[in-house]
């Protein structure tokens, strides 16, 4: 392969990965090839974008494969989903879990979609995961022939996405769950903040999401091949919101459960000092009026004094767990 010019290079857009899909078979698209986006074979092409790069914006403006208000829509920095209809093409901007490369919760990002009739555009800021999925699909074999395809890709990825996460946190509240049942949890509360604070941001993302899909039925224009697959995302992100209602609900039980097993445990702890207390108050009492050093003071002058006064001690405390025990304030 020829060395690319630094020039050409420059003049592309942040290309991610790109599919042409002629019957048959499906190749990778260079970016070099968008230098001139008319010149492409025929059949469907998808095109993935980095926005956070510059290129991109220069590209996307200039090659006018899209409205106006739909490039605006693809390069805005609100996150706000949306949905735009606009001379034969779909713009979409949907709420999808960021891509992380370390341990921690998914923050929620956007992916942005601009879907025509032969071709389909998206792009995001952050790695996000459906893109990812939606990658590995293709370069297992998945076929893009037209766009109600692209469309139905992109929302059966998304829905696979959001059930592994469902199923993340299902699995998290059964070891929750395993952990209340053993005699000493090791669970707190940070566990129940961070499970809690995903689960709100997932139910905001589904709830979002439904309303906006609805918002397409106003656009008499648009295909109905669309609005079915919109259905059928919207019907799915219904059951997984009730998946996700149901392990929210088990989650409280549990922090119920928690809060009781701590409350027993305190009670326990004061139980056992106020016993304690009991038991040492009167050897308490009879070591400080021994410790007082005035006159008068029996066994002050007697050779086993101390030893008496020791007995004295251990005498009250066994009186005072005598009458605790025979009161019932002793369990056991």
């Amino acid at each position: 392969m020829a060395p690319k010019d630094i020039r050409d290079v420059a003049l592309c857009p942040g290309l991610i990965w790109g599919f042409d899909f002629a019957p048959g078979e499906a190749s990778p698209v260079d970016e070099l090839d968008l230098l001139h986006p008319d010149a492409r074979p025929p059949g469907f092409r998808w095109l993935h974008f980095n926005l956070s790069d510059l290129r991109t914006e220069r590209w996307l403006r200039a090659a006018s494969l899209l409205p106006g208000d739909i490039v605006d829509m693809f390069l805005s920095v609100d996150q706000a989903q949306q949905c735009v209809y606009d001379q034969g093409v779909l713009g979409l901007v949907l709420h999808d879990l960021e891509l992380e490369f370390h341990d921690s919760d998914p923050n929620v990002g956007s992916f942005r979609v601009a879907l025509a009739s032969s071709f389909i555009i998206t792009g995001r800021n952050h790695p996000v995961r459906s893109a990812e999925t939606i990658k590995r699909r293709m370069e297992a074999g998945v076929s893009v022939p037209d766009a109600d395809a692209a469309l139905d890709l992109i929302f059966t990825s998304m829905a696979d996405v959001f059930r592994r996460t469902n199923a993340d946190l299902e699995a998290a509240v059964q070891v929750v769950e395993d952990e209340l049942l053993k005699d000493h949890p090791s669970t707190d509360a940070r566990t129940f903040l961070n499970m809690r604070s995903l689960m709100v941001r997932m139910h905001r993302l589904y709830s979002g999401t439904r309303a906006m899909l609805g918002l397409l039925e106003d656009e008499t224009a648009l295909p109905t091949t669309f609005l079915k697959a919109a259905d059928r995302f919207a019907g799915r992100l219904s059951n997984l919101d009730a998946e996700l209602l149901a392990s929210q609900s088990q989650l409280r039980l549990l922090r119920d459960e928690l809060d009781l097993q701590a409350t027993q445990q305190t009670n326990q702890n004061l139980y056992f000092l106020s016993v304690l207390t009991a038991l040492l108050m009167p050897a308490t009492l009879v070591t400080g009026i021994f410790g007082m050093n005035t006159g008068g003071l029996i066994w002050l002058s007697a050779k086993y004094g101390s030893l008496y006064a020791t007995g004295l001690a251990i005498a009250s405390s066994l009186l005072v767990y005598l009458v605790l025990r025979l009161s019932g304030f002793i369990r056991r």
